[in-house]
């Protein structure tokens, strides 16, 4: 699937009584780990106590999420990052203290779970001190705001024209990247992708006839 379904932009599923079971299972009795791979590396928006790289297996970073707000449009999509099953990942995860986990989760969720399309899941994650269990915001396959196989042709359209509120899709891929490789991340996918589409914008550019 290549095009994106347009519709009203309501949520998938109700974001609170998720929260609540999350908070249910998280327990209270410990602090708090999230895992980011993409955003939440850059800007992660809360205070932690800690931070550490992270790998998590059986999941991988893939920028195959429509985003009709943040970084595109309702008539443009977008796309943003989306932790996908198969493979695996490097991130970082952030330890939030216990005490602040109720105001820090809820900010959270407001920011990640709005429409309620990621499906929250607790993920072993290996650092260089040991593993954590942290919380992951995944999407499903059959998620409707998964994008399914793009062409090049296809990313290389949305890096172009796509923006939302917080600005365009190709920053928002290249603001990752740059993020990744300050932590010691490689992603060879999205650095041969970003390339890709840069030679294909500087081709037409230096098509156009001068001014």
């Amino acid at each position: 699937m290549n095009t994106p379904p347009l519709f009203p932009l309501q949520p998938v599923r109700d974001p609170a009584p998720m929260l609540a079971r999350f908070l249910h299972q998280w327990g209270g009795r410990d602090d708090l780990w999230i895992f980011g791979y993409a955003s939440l590396i850059w800007r992660p928006d809360f205070d932690f106590a800690e931070s550490r790289r992270a790998k998590v297996h059986g999941w991988h970073r893939a920028l195959k999420m429509w985003s009709r707000i943040n970084r595109g449009t309702p008539e443009c999509p977008g796309l943003v990052f989306a932790l996908l099953s198969g493979g695996s990942c490097h991130g970082v995860v952030y330890r939030v203290p216990r005490h602040d986990v109720p105001e820090i989760m809820a900010t959270l969720w407001l920011r990640e779970m709005v429409t309620g399309v990621y499906d929250p899941r607790w993920l072993r994650c290996s650092t260089a001190k040991g593993s954590v269990q942290a919380l992951a915001f995944t999407l499903s396959r059959r998620s409707p705001n998964f994008t399914g196989e793009l062409s090049l042709a296809r990313y290389q359209q949305i890096f172009a024209d796509s923006r939302g509120r917080y600005g365009s899709t190709h920053d928002y891929a290249r603001q990752t990247l740059e993020s990744l490789q300050s932590h010691g991340i490689s992603d060879a996918a999205l650095d041969r992708l970003l390339k890709l589409a840069q030679q294909e914008q500087a081709k037409l550019a230096s098509a156009r006839p001068p001014d």
